[in-house]
Protein backbone atom coordinates (compact mmCIF):
# COMPACT_ATOMS: atom_id res chain seq x y z
CA UNK A 1 0.00 0.00 0.00
CA UNK A 2 2.84 2.97 1.00
CA UNK A 3 4.53 1.55 -2.75
CA UNK A 4 1.08 2.54 -4.19
CA UNK A 5 0.91 5.38 -2.50
CA UNK A 6 4.38 6.50 -3.47
CA UNK A 7 4.27 5.88 -6.96
CA UNK A 8 0.66 7.86 -7.16
CA UNK A 9 2.41 10.86 -5.53
CA UNK A 10 5.50 11.10 -7.71
CA UNK A 11 2.77 10.72 -10.85
CA UNK A 12 0.79 13.55 -9.25
CA UNK A 13 4.00 15.55 -9.01
CA UNK A 14 5.04 14.70 -12.50
CA UNK A 15 1.52 15.84 -13.97
CA UNK A 16 1.57 18.63 -12.11
CA UNK A 17 4.85 19.79 -13.33
CA UNK A 18 3.97 19.33 -16.97
CA UNK A 19 0.94 21.31 -16.33
CA UNK A 20 3.09 23.99 -15.18
CA UNK A 21 5.32 23.65 -18.01
CA UNK A 22 2.74 23.87 -20.36
CA UNK A 23 0.66 26.63 -19.40
CA UNK A 24 0.75 30.21 -20.67
CA UNK A 25 1.57 32.89 -18.79
CA UNK A 26 -1.66 35.01 -17.32
CA UNK A 27 -1.55 38.45 -16.50
CA UNK A 28 -4.01 39.45 -13.58
CA UNK A 29 -5.10 43.21 -14.33
CA UNK A 30 -2.75 44.04 -10.67
CA UNK A 31 0.33 42.64 -12.54
CA UNK A 32 2.63 44.78 -14.66
CA UNK A 33 5.68 44.45 -17.03
CA UNK A 34 8.85 46.05 -16.94
CA UNK A 35 10.53 47.11 -19.48
CA UNK A 36 14.05 47.54 -18.33
CA UNK A 37 17.24 49.32 -20.08
CA UNK A 38 18.89 51.81 -22.13
CA UNK A 39 17.64 54.79 -24.82
CA UNK A 40 15.94 51.89 -27.16
CA UNK A 41 13.75 51.03 -24.25
CA UNK A 42 13.24 54.43 -23.56
CA UNK A 43 11.95 55.31 -27.06
CA UNK A 44 15.05 57.65 -28.09
CA UNK A 45 14.10 60.09 -31.14
CA UNK A 46 10.49 58.96 -31.02
CA UNK A 47 7.14 60.47 -29.09
CA UNK A 48 6.75 58.76 -25.60
CA UNK A 49 3.59 57.29 -27.54
CA UNK A 50 5.60 55.38 -30.08
CA UNK A 51 7.87 54.07 -27.67
CA UNK A 52 8.03 50.03 -27.75
CA UNK A 53 6.60 49.50 -24.23
CA UNK A 54 4.05 51.92 -25.00
CA UNK A 55 3.09 50.07 -28.61
CA UNK A 56 3.47 46.57 -26.55
CA UNK A 57 0.74 48.15 -24.10
CA UNK A 58 -1.33 48.86 -26.22
CA UNK A 59 -1.41 45.66 -28.37
CA UNK A 60 -1.66 43.50 -24.44
CA UNK A 61 -4.34 45.71 -22.90
CA UNK A 62 -2.29 46.03 -20.15
CA UNK A 63 0.27 47.90 -17.54
CA UNK A 64 4.20 48.11 -19.02
CA UNK A 65 6.23 50.51 -16.81
CA UNK A 66 8.76 52.13 -19.11
CA UNK A 67 12.09 51.99 -17.05
CA UNK A 68 14.39 52.65 -19.96
CA UNK A 69 17.32 55.47 -19.38
CA UNK A 70 19.30 56.97 -21.86
CA UNK A 71 22.84 56.10 -22.11
CA UNK A 72 22.39 53.61 -19.43
CA UNK A 73 25.12 50.73 -19.66
CA UNK A 74 24.55 46.93 -18.01
CA UNK A 75 26.06 48.08 -14.65
CA UNK A 76 23.93 50.91 -14.37
CA UNK A 77 21.16 48.44 -15.01
CA UNK A 78 22.08 45.95 -12.08
CA UNK A 79 22.16 49.59 -10.25
CA UNK A 80 18.50 50.51 -10.90
CA UNK A 81 17.11 47.20 -10.24
CA UNK A 82 17.08 46.51 -6.66
CA UNK A 83 15.03 49.54 -6.04
CA UNK A 84 12.36 48.50 -9.25
CA UNK A 85 12.28 45.27 -7.89
CA UNK A 86 10.40 46.60 -4.92
CA UNK A 87 7.11 46.73 -6.98
CA UNK A 88 6.10 43.65 -6.12
CA UNK A 89 3.32 43.68 -9.25
CA UNK A 90 5.69 43.29 -11.04
CA UNK A 91 5.51 39.41 -13.15
CA UNK A 92 7.36 39.77 -16.41
CA UNK A 93 10.58 42.21 -17.49
CA UNK A 94 11.78 42.96 -20.48
CA UNK A 95 15.37 43.11 -20.13
CA UNK A 96 17.43 45.12 -22.98
CA UNK A 97 20.92 46.44 -22.35
CA UNK A 98 24.34 46.03 -24.04
CA UNK A 99 24.22 48.84 -26.81
CA UNK A 100 26.49 51.29 -24.20
CA UNK A 101 28.34 48.42 -22.70
CA UNK A 102 29.47 47.90 -26.58
CA UNK A 103 29.90 51.94 -27.30
CA UNK A 104 32.29 52.47 -24.71
CA UNK A 105 33.64 49.22 -24.93
CA UNK A 106 33.14 47.46 -21.79
CA UNK A 107 34.07 44.08 -21.53
CA UNK A 108 31.79 40.92 -22.85
CA UNK A 109 32.32 38.99 -19.80
CA UNK A 110 31.18 42.21 -17.87
CA UNK A 111 28.10 43.06 -20.16
CA UNK A 112 27.22 39.03 -19.86
CA UNK A 113 28.16 38.83 -15.93
CA UNK A 114 25.74 42.19 -15.60
CA UNK A 115 22.98 40.56 -17.20
CA UNK A 116 23.34 37.06 -15.21
CA UNK A 117 22.96 38.88 -12.44
CA UNK A 118 20.34 41.06 -13.21
CA UNK A 119 17.71 37.75 -14.25
CA UNK A 120 18.73 36.08 -11.18
CA UNK A 121 17.43 39.02 -8.86
CA UNK A 122 14.66 38.83 -11.00
CA UNK A 123 14.43 34.54 -10.81
CA UNK A 124 14.35 34.96 -7.12
CA UNK A 125 11.19 36.92 -6.95
CA UNK A 126 9.62 34.62 -9.22
CA UNK A 127 9.26 37.22 -12.00
CA UNK A 128 9.56 35.91 -15.83
CA UNK A 129 12.17 37.46 -18.05
CA UNK A 130 12.33 37.81 -21.45
CA UNK A 131 15.96 38.88 -22.68
CA UNK A 132 16.43 40.89 -25.88
CA UNK A 133 19.75 40.86 -28.02
CA UNK A 134 21.50 43.70 -28.98
CA UNK A 135 23.18 43.60 -31.98
CA UNK A 136 27.08 44.10 -32.40
CA UNK A 137 28.43 45.88 -35.44
CA UNK A 138 31.16 44.41 -37.42
CA UNK A 139 32.98 44.31 -40.56
CA UNK A 140 29.92 41.54 -41.87
CA UNK A 141 27.34 43.92 -40.40
CA UNK A 142 25.06 43.42 -37.42
CA UNK A 143 24.73 40.24 -35.61
CA UNK A 144 23.46 39.55 -32.60
CA UNK A 145 25.99 39.03 -29.98
CA UNK A 146 26.32 34.90 -28.98
CA UNK A 147 26.22 36.17 -25.23
CA UNK A 148 23.04 36.39 -25.24
CA UNK A 149 22.22 33.28 -26.69
CA UNK A 150 24.51 31.62 -23.80
CA UNK A 151 22.74 33.66 -21.25
CA UNK A 152 19.02 32.84 -22.38
CA UNK A 153 20.44 28.92 -22.31
CA UNK A 154 21.86 29.15 -18.99
CA UNK A 155 19.38 30.38 -17.42
CA UNK A 156 16.48 29.03 -19.20
CA UNK A 157 14.81 32.08 -20.57
CA UNK A 158 13.33 33.26 -23.73
CA UNK A 159 15.11 35.22 -26.10
CA UNK A 160 14.40 37.61 -28.64
CA UNK A 161 17.46 37.23 -30.44
CA UNK A 162 17.10 38.72 -34.09
CA UNK A 163 14.04 41.39 -33.51
CA UNK A 164 16.44 44.38 -32.99
CA UNK A 165 19.15 43.05 -35.56
CA UNK A 166 16.77 43.07 -38.05
CA UNK A 167 15.25 46.23 -37.95
CA UNK A 168 18.52 48.24 -37.28
CA UNK A 169 19.75 46.47 -40.62
CA UNK A 170 16.97 48.27 -42.53
CA UNK A 171 17.29 51.77 -43.02
CA UNK A 172 13.55 52.17 -43.56
CA UNK A 173 13.06 51.34 -39.92
CA UNK A 174 15.79 53.35 -37.91
CA UNK A 175 16.82 56.62 -36.85
CA UNK A 176 20.64 56.44 -37.03
CA UNK A 177 23.06 53.83 -36.50
CA UNK A 178 21.77 52.09 -32.97
CA UNK A 179 18.14 53.24 -32.47
CA UNK A 180 14.98 52.57 -34.65
CA UNK A 181 12.37 55.27 -35.58
CA UNK A 182 8.64 54.91 -34.96
CA UNK A 183 7.96 52.34 -37.77
CA UNK A 184 11.00 50.26 -35.82
CA UNK A 185 9.89 50.81 -32.46
CA UNK A 186 6.10 48.97 -33.64
CA UNK A 187 7.69 46.41 -35.11
CA UNK A 188 9.65 45.55 -32.04
CA UNK A 189 6.73 46.05 -29.69
CA UNK A 190 4.54 43.38 -31.70
CA UNK A 191 7.65 40.92 -31.82
CA UNK A 192 7.55 41.10 -27.95
CA UNK A 193 3.57 40.84 -27.71
CA UNK A 194 4.18 37.67 -30.16
CA UNK A 195 6.82 36.12 -27.85
CA UNK A 196 4.74 36.76 -25.10
CA UNK A 197 1.47 34.82 -26.59
CA UNK A 198 3.75 32.13 -27.46
CA UNK A 199 5.46 32.03 -24.28
CA UNK A 200 4.88 28.61 -21.84
CA UNK A 201 6.32 27.36 -18.78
Amino acid sequence: MKYLMSVLLILFVIFTLQQKSTGKIMFTPQDTILAFGDSITYGYGVDTSQSYPAVLASLLNHKVINAGVNGDTSKDGLLRLPHLLEDTSIKLILLCFGGNDILQQHSLSSLKENLTTMIQMAKKQNIYIILIAVPNLSVFGLSPLELYQDIAREENIPLLNDTLTDILSNPHYKIDQIHPNASGYKIMGESIYNKIKEMTF
